[in-house]
């Protein structure tokens, strides 16, 4: 029998690896490639095809997750928020090990994607992790403050290749959702920086909040969602989706305007967390909202 230490150690060697494949923002990916493709096929959605691209989905993020610790490794060490982090912490004695399982998680998802699914979806996943990586994280991170406006075509990506796991052809909704993800991303993480803006002085990365001050990026994020809740509800306008959709889409989209008044208020951390939760309130409950409009209203 194994001693409690190896037991403990194997633990811990999991939730490191766990950690360093960030699979909680590979399950957020996956719901939005998923909710792209039903928001595509609609009631025809296939089981099969689902299950590939959820599982394509999450290897191509866990393979950005990976490169983003391989990469950002030193910056890492310098900020509180993630110098626990695997490699920082030296939970994990090679860098080289994560290079390579990230490069066989990429390798492994566009295999699948490829053989089970279509071109297209291949391309997409890939182009995520590459705006990911070498556009967001090599590039732009440590250079502009434009960093996360430009990186969040990473999550644009995952839409996109959930609309074209139906067809390969570029199709209106899916674009819609792609736009919807683009204008999420900055509202969701500037208020994030402005939490963290200490760290990301320390560690020389100039986000917004370091830039133009908590109050100008509060400005910057109310207008930005009052873009995304617009075109949030772009799919009803259009006859794609319907009343569920709208009800929802709207309710979420007014609660985060709400959060965002809030910090337009008063830029404190705490009201910034409260406006960062808020934002992924909103895109939780779009994407939910496109399964349940598509399976609970009769079809057209």
């Amino acid at each position: 029998m194994e001693d409690n230490s190896s037991v403990k150690e194997r633990s811990e060697n999991i939730m490191a690896y766990l950690t360093l494949f960030k699979i909680r923002i590979a399950l957020l990916f996956t719901f939005t490639a998923e909710s792209a493709y039903i928001l595509t096929v609609r009631q025809e959605a296939s089981l099969t095809v689902a299950l590939f691209l959820a599982l394509s989905t999450m290897l191509a993020s866990m393979a950005g997750g990976a490169l983003n610790h391989y990469f950002d490794f030193d910056i890492d060490g310098k900020m509180k928020r993630t110098s626990l982090r695997p490699l920082p912490n030296k939970m994990i004695q090679n860098p080289r090990i994560v290079l390579v399982s990230a490069l066989l998680l990429l390798a492994s998802s566009m295999g699948v994607s490829f053989y089970f699914l279509n071109f297209t979806v291949s391309f997409h996943l890939f182009g995520g992790v590459f705006f990911y990586i070498v556009v967001y994280t090599l590039w732009l991170k440590r250079k502009s403050w434009i960093n996360i406006i430009i990186g969040g075509l990473a999550g644009s990506f995952a839409v996109l290749a959930g609309g074209a796991s139906a067809t390969p052809d570029l199709c209106l909704p899916p674009v819609i959702m792609a736009i919807v993800l683009f204008l999420w991303t900055p509202s969701h993480f500037w208020s994030f920086a402005i939490v963290h803006k200490e760290d990301y002085r320390r560690a020389g990365v100039p986000m917004l909040p370091l830039i133009v001050g908590d109050h100008k990026t509060a400005i910057y994020i109310f207008i930005n969602t009052l873009l995304l809740v617009f075109c949030s509800l772009l799919p009803v306008l259009l006859g794609h989706l319907g009343v569920i959709y709208f009800v929802a889409a709207a309710g979420a989209g007014l609660f985060f305007l709400y959060r965002n008044v809030q910090l337009l208020r008063n830029t404190t951390r705490d009201i910034a967390w409260l406006n960062f939760k808020a934002s992924m309130v909103h895109l939780s409950v779009v994407l939910l909202a496109i399964i349940l409009d598509i399976f609970l209203l009769p079809p057209k």
